[in-house]
């Protein structure tokens, strides 16, 4: 008998029962009548839960304790982007070049590309103020007025899109954005030859319709990516959205030297409806109703969340979302903090570089839009390094929690520290290289708080993304308009750098004292917790 128990454990199979485990008629093991030891199933789920928080991979603790309390394994019949269960191993991780070829990547990538339009559409006006401004006289003060026009309408859409987000999906939401801000950009020209106020209106909407991108691309991540995969996949999409500050940035010149200040707004709103006509034709808003994917990686998808995605449990659609609930969790106010300081820098580098440049080392806007794209395309780089990076060490044994405050630390003190180096540099080829360190390793924070917007309550994950992206407008209108004003006051930026450093340490020391990685626990109007799995 011992013989057959130790041949039975190798195998995962038991042929022949001890006294203390039983085979039930329908294939399942009956256990717990060992004298002094707890039952396998109380060893499956309290020691799966004890491990998971210590961040130690399931399948490397106990293997043969897991194989006699789970019900049989099932065994891979394909060899596709599947990773499906095998007796030996369990669940495997899919290979690049099936990551790469999947469904999902393709869904990604185009999340990727509205993400680089919705920006380029934004950076324009950017590189457009410096003409602007001369030809109506506007000062450097009304020059951040302008710009922050945009986020305006950025502060309104962010709560009530990430609502509609949950309510109705990210495919169908991300759609009328791309379109609302699409005609948005290309009405500007028009807008801006009829009155100054006009112009304003349109940047609003502008703004409000970019309000929704965001949410909509968490959304799609968490309804098509498994949890072992999301930072790698926002670090793709969010790769877009920085080569759409470079490309908006670089392209934007040389346009405007052949067609005019306004040729880049109605080229790139035009780009945008054509976006749309493939999104809506060519995605879907979960997997499995997609049309050519296929079962092996439907099956993957639901494996590594646990359970098949076709029977992932769909939560009961509310309208009202929880806010005061939410608001009552530091970690949510982690999440608040940390967008709010990233929005903060990101805008003030987005929208003041150029003028940075053009007045502070006395180049030409050609030469400043290239100084201020390159640490762009240095952010969409890294950026999926600490996406890869993240997925790697969550796979690899570390918490979630753990994962999340290295990657948020780093993407904070980077640029905390580059923008003191910045504010020393003597030369623009010094400047430039500063620069570049703190947009790039500002990336991090996408592996960050912005993937951690998915975990810590996946049911609202829309709604809590536009409470912090609301936050983070506010900011970014604050540190938008107040660099204006400082400048105007001060006679430089340096003051104005000092103080965007000294927040970024500040808001370091707030995340990792309050961030999880973990579901925190809600409890509804109804007694119920919000339980569900992210779909």
């Amino acid at each position: 008998m011992i013989a057959s128990m130790i041949l039975g454990l190798s195998t995962g199979r038991l042929l022949s029962c001890p006294p203390f485990v039983s085979s039930a008629r329908d294939g399942t093991i009956r256990r717990g009548a060992a004298p002094g030891l707890p039952s396998p199933s109380a060893q499956s789920s309290d020691g799966l839960r004890s491990r998971r928080s210590w961040g130690i991979p399931p399948r490397r603790v106990a293997p043969a304790v897991r194989r006699l309390a789970a019900p049989p394994a099932r065994v891979s019949t394909k060899n596709g982007a599947s990773g499906e269960f095998s007796e030996e191993s369990g669940p495997r991780n899919a290979s690049f070049l099936e990551f790469l070829t999947s469904e999902r990547v393709k869904v990604v990538a185009m999340l990727g590309l509205a993400l680089a339009l919705c920006n380029a559409d934004r950076v324009v006006m950017s590189v457009a103020i410096v003409p602007l401004s001369r030809a109506h006289g506007w000062t450097q003060s009304f020059s951040g007025i302008v710009q922050s026009s945009f986020l305006w309408g950025y502060l309104m859409s962010p709560i009530v899109g990430g609502a509609l987000v949950d309510y109705y999906g990210g495919k169908l939401v991300m759609a009328w954005g791309v379109a609302l801000w699409s005609l948005a950009t290309f009405l500007t020209p028009w807008a801006a030859e009829t009155s100054l106020w006009t112009l304003l209106a349109m940047r609003v909407l502008l703004g409000v319709a970019e309000g929704v991108a965001l949410p909509s691309m968490n959304n799609m991540v968490s309804r098509w990516f498994p949890r072992s995969e999301r930072s790698r996949a926002v670090g793709i999409a969010m790769a877009g959205f920085q080569l759409g500050s470079a490309a908006g940035l670089l392209i934007s010149p040389i346009i405007m030297s052949r067609t005019g200040v306004f040729g880049p707004f109605i080229i790139f709103g035009l780009f945008g409806f054509l976006w749309v006509l493939v999104w809506a034709s060519a995605t879907s808003s979960t997997p499995e109703r997609h049309p050519q994917i296929s079962k092996s990686e439907l099956d993957y998808i639901g494996q590594r969340e646990k359970q098949p995605v076709s029977k992932i449990k769909k939560p009961e659609k509310i309208m009202i979302p929880p806010f005061k609930k939410l608001l009552s969790k530091l970690p949510t106010w982690a999440l608040i903090f940390a967008n709010s300081m990233h929005s903060w820098g990101y805008f003030v580098i987005l929208s003041w570089m150029p003028i940075y440049f053009n007045t502070v080392y006395r180049v030409d806007l050609r030469q400043a839009a290239w100084f201020s794209a390159l640490p762009w395309v240095m952010m969409a780089v890294l950026g999926y390094f600490a996406g890869a990076w993240s997925d790697m060490l969550i796979q690899n044994g570390f918490s979630v929690t753990f994962t999340r405050k290295i990657m948020q630390s780093i993407g904070f003190l980077g640029p905390g520290i580059s923008l003191l180096g910045l504010n020393v540099a003597k030369s623009p080829s010094v400047a430039s290289s500063w620069l570049t360190a703190a947009v790039g390793l500002s990336s991090f924070s996408h592996a960050g708080f912005l993937v951690n917007l998915q975990e810590v309550a996946p049911r609202f994950a829309g709604v809590l993304h536009g409470m912090s992206n609301t936050a983070g407008t506010l900011a970014a209108i604050m540190g938008t308009v107040g660099a204006g004003f400082f400048v105007e006051r001060m006679g430089s930026f340096q003051g104005f750098l000092i103080l965007t450093s000294l927040l970024y340490f500040i808001s370091t020391l707030f995340w990792d004292l309050f961030a999880t990685g973990e579901r925190i626990h809600i409890i509804m109007d109804d007694g119920g917790a919000d339980e569900e799995e992210s779909s």
